[in-house]
């Protein structure tokens, strides 16, 4: 089967509040960053967290210093397993202008290298189409050639390097025309 039919994007909700707080543990496990989960980091209750990601989809609830967002699970139907978050910003401020970009995301490490990255961004640029969104920014970190991979192969346009000072990192920004 394949990925498109074996996954799909779905918001939190609490059917899946465990999984989520499995999903944050293996991101610590690993020392790893949690791109597109939003504060996921910060939240070791998930009901909190899925609230939250709740309140970012409206503006009224949103920080000043942030933008509205959707969260989304990439869930294996099979298993009903928790495989993947991306997270769709609506708009830019301007760290996300310079820097991250509209979408980030990630795959929990036991679950890299199956081609969930590249089906979970494609099935969600339709949704930036949705709320008017043409052009999509997508940035990874210089030398992390998965996630290279997985945004030229859904028609990211290498635009250029940007040097992040509070990470201290590069990262490589990407366009891609929907």
């Amino acid at each position: 089967m394949r990925i498109s039919e074996e996954c799909v994007l779905i918001r939190p909700t609490s059917e899946y509040a465990s999984q989520i707080a499995e999903y944050r543990q293996e991101f610590l496990d690993a020392g790893d960053s949690m791109d597109g989960c939003g504060p996921l980091r910060r939240f070791e209750n998930p009901e909190e967290y899925i609230q939250v990601c709740k309140d970012y989809e409206s503006t009224k609830e949103v920080s000043a210093h942030l933008v509205p967002a959707t969260q989304f699970l990439f869930i294996r139907k099979s298993d009903n397993r928790l495989v993947g978050m991306i997270q769709v910003r609506h708009c830019f401020n301007e760290y996300l202008e310079k820097y991250a970009g509209h979408i980030g995301y990630s795959v929990r490490p036991g679950e890299r290298c199956k081609g969930y990255a590249q089906e979970m961004l494609k099935t969600t640029l339709p949704f930036c189409r949705e709320i008017g969104i043409d052009k999509v920014l997508i940035s990874c970190i210089d030398g992390n050639i998965g996630s290279e991979k997985t945004i030229l192969a859904n028609g990211g346009v290498y635009e250029s390097t940007v040097h992040e000072p509070s990470s201290d990192r590069d990262l490589k920004r990407f366009w891609i025309t929907l």
